[in-house]
């Protein structure tokens, strides 16, 4: 069986599961009248959505994205405090943790099972040293998650492998869950879709935080338009990327705050530094010797 906690699990409980294990199964986290909505609001969009076009996305698999804008149900689910708690945590070796990407997963009947992979082989391969994590995922299930209809397989203990492993498919083990259940897993676990052999879609909402200073996989500037993006709050923003990823990553022309920017103000050195709050305001003197 794989590892799982309660719904009612804290943040320290489940953080140190994902340490351990790589992976953690929370059940029943949200309820299925959220899933049922957020999958009302998407539906026209998957209904669009092309399917995958090689062997690793899936002939049979749609990926629908930009959902903080087209879901205003599924901001609730990205800013889950157990969650962003967990990824705080996770990911408490930079300085600031941003939305990686957002995106509805369908497996249509039919789909053969994935590979086996990282995630975090995203970042053009670059072998991230084994200590250091770079993201934190969910997939939030949408419909039960069977074996029968595509489960992600899980590869216990595979975060310790490295890179460029190759599972066997039976390698996987189906991570059964029912819907607003929720798996959190490490860029360094070895998943991968299962098989749908039903006669009906498997669907989650994939949900990943990675660290402020790489490049996001979705590109949340351009997904959710600066009319919608500006109605948003303050918090959601600066999880989208609206904040300094480190000292200086991220600012706007005259090292004007991102987040001031959006707002109309020429604010300068503002939210997104203060992201570093050992940091925030200081000379490059200061700064230099904080960081040693």
């Amino acid at each position: 069986m794989l590892n799982r906690l309660p719904n009612t699990a804290t943040v320290e409980e489940v953080s140190a599961s994902l340490k351990e294990h790589g992976y953690v199964i929370i059940d029943e986290l949200a309820s299925p009248e959220m899933m049922n909505k957020i999958a009302a609001e998407m539906e026209p969009h998957i209904l669009s959505t092309p399917f995958g076009e090689d062997s690793f996305l899936g002939a049979h698999t749609q990926r629908s994205g930009a959902m903080i804008a087209r879901s205003e149900t599924s901001r609730e689910l990205i800013m889950n405090p157990l969650v962003i708690g967990v990824a705080g945590k996770h990911l408490q070796s930079a300085s600031t943790f941003q939305l990686h990407l957002t995106q509805v997963i369908t497996v249509n009947p039919g789909a053969p099972a994935q590979v086996l992979h990282q995630d975090q082989l995203a970042w053009d391969f670059f072998p991230f040293p084994d200590d250091f994590e770079v993201q934190c995922n969910t997939l939030w299930a949408m419909t039960d998650y069977t074996a029968e209809n595509g489960a992600t397989r899980i590869v216990p203990g595979s975060q310790y492998a490295g890179v460029k492993q190759n599972y066997a498919p039976e390698a996987g083990v189906p991570a059964v869950m029912k819907k607003g259940s929720v798996l959190l897993y490490t860029g360094k676990i070895y998943h991968g879709a299962g098989a749908n052999q039903s006669d009906g879609v498997r669907q989650a909402i994939n949900i990943t935080y990675a660290v402020g200073w790489v490049r996001q996989e979705e590109n949340q500037y351009l997904s959710t338009p600066l009319e919608v993006a500006r109605t948003l709050p303050d918090d959601l923003l600066k999880l989208m990327g609206y904040q300094c990823g480190c000292f200086a990553m991220g600012y706007v022309r005259d090292f004007e705050d991102p987040l001031a920017y959006l707002k109309g103000s020429t604010e300068r050195r503002s939210s997104g530094f203060n992201a570093l709050s050992k940091t925030a305001n200081v000379s490059s003197v200061e700064y230099v010797k904080a960081l040693g």
